[in-house]
């Protein structure tokens, strides 16, 4: 290409520039451009609330009568008779079998031979005191007799007390009224001090037992309320013992409660129970979502005057849907519920509608 041509285009192009410098700002003459600024992110907001916050634990227990007695023998023997049988109802003081401990016929003969003396005795001072009165016994002589009255008094009562503790250790009676639960004795068996011969549950609402670890139990009083659960239907409950000492085999703490209504409940039988193993009353408390942890460190975010600002809180009790808040708001607070990692320490932001 010549340097004419050169020359030619290269003159044409500023000549196009020149007239673009000046052709362009009239295109825009009569209009006003308008710069958009960038609208705050819009956030909802809360003030914290006073609530109860409580925990319920799930466990296990064992239905059982409010009252339940299990009857021993007071000595050892054969089983002579048998009185009643499982599932009968029994009123106190009720037979419910005679043992025979080879003991009652010796205890009935030696307070006899007692009761005998005893009478004798007296027989033989009314004639001292004839002859005492007459003046031909001295009174040192009738008051050794009005002691050995005395004497044979005692070990006739001694002898009695003896025979009436060997007939009740035979006859054996239910000491409460009830239903016989479980009678594990047939004529001719063989019985000792360690037997159990049957079990009563006592008339009235049943119980249920259970056992739970010291972080429950710490949260658990007599008088507080429970829920139970059997087959379908619930039963409400008040706990009216809490152990101080743990259950060797199982190392929990035995609790006892006592249940309404639950006369249907089998004895026995285990049941689900609620109990409420925490609580705090009357907190200060915002929706869990709203707690953000910054290297372990709960906090939350707060409004105020369009600015965004972090606030380090102490944290307490929480269920499901709040938690309760010890240290670092207060109930004016403005406590942010829609934050995001977008958001910072200092953001301008505005409150949504």
């Amino acid at each position: 290409m010549s340097k004419k041509k050169i020359i030619a285009i290269t003159g044409g192009v500023i000549i196009v520039a020149a007239l673009a410098v000046f052709t362009i700002p009239r295109m825009f003459e009569g209009k006003k451009v308008e710069l958009v600024a960038e609208v705050p992110p819009a956030v909802t907001v809360e003030n914290p609330e006073l609530r109860t916050i409580k925990l319920d634990s799930e466990l296990i227990g064992t239905i059982e009568p409010d009252s339940i007695v299990y009857v021993t023998p007071l000595g050892a023997g054969e089983v002579t008779s048998v009185n009643v049988q499982t599932g009968d109802q029994v009123q106190a003081g009720q037979l419910l079998c005679v043992i025979d401990t080879k003991q009652v016929e010796t205890a009935r003969i030696t307070m006899e031979t007692a009761r005998i003396s005893y009478e004798d005795a007296n027989k033989n001072l009314n004639r001292y005191a004839v002859l005492h009165a007459a003046g031909d016994v001295s009174d040192a002589d009738f008051q050794s007799i009005k002691d050995k009255v005395e004497l044979a008094r005692l070990q006739y009562e001694g002898a009695k007390l003896g025979y009436d503790i060997q007939l009740e250790s035979s006859q054996i009676t239910a000491p409460i009224a009830g239903v016989i639960e479980s009678f594990n004795i047939s004529v001719h068996d063989k019985v000792s001090q360690q037997s159990v011969l049957c079990v009563i549950a006592g008339e009235g609402s049943k119980g249920v037992t259970f056992y739970a670890s010291e972080r429950i139990v710490n949260g658990l009083n007599a008088g507080d309320s429970l829920r139970v659960e059997k087959s379908g239907m619930e039963y409400q409950g008040t706990i009216t013992e809490v152990g101080t000492m743990t259950d060797q085999a199982s190392g929990l703490f035995k609790v006892k409660a006592a249940v309404a209504e639950g006369d249907s409940l089998p004895t026995g039988t285990s049941v689900k129970l609620y109990v409420t193993s925490q609580k705090a009353e009357n907190v200060l408390t915002v929706p869990a979502d709203c707690i953000y942890y910054e290297n372990g460190i709960p906090c939350v975010y707060t409004y105020e005057d369009g600015i965004l600002h972090k606030n380090v809180v102490t944290t307490g009790l929480a269920d499901s849907m709040y938690i309760e808040i010890k240290d670092g708001l207060n109930a004016d607070a403005q406590v942010v519920t829609t934050w995001t990692s977008e958001l910072y320490d200092g953001s301008r932001v505005t409150l949504a509608e």
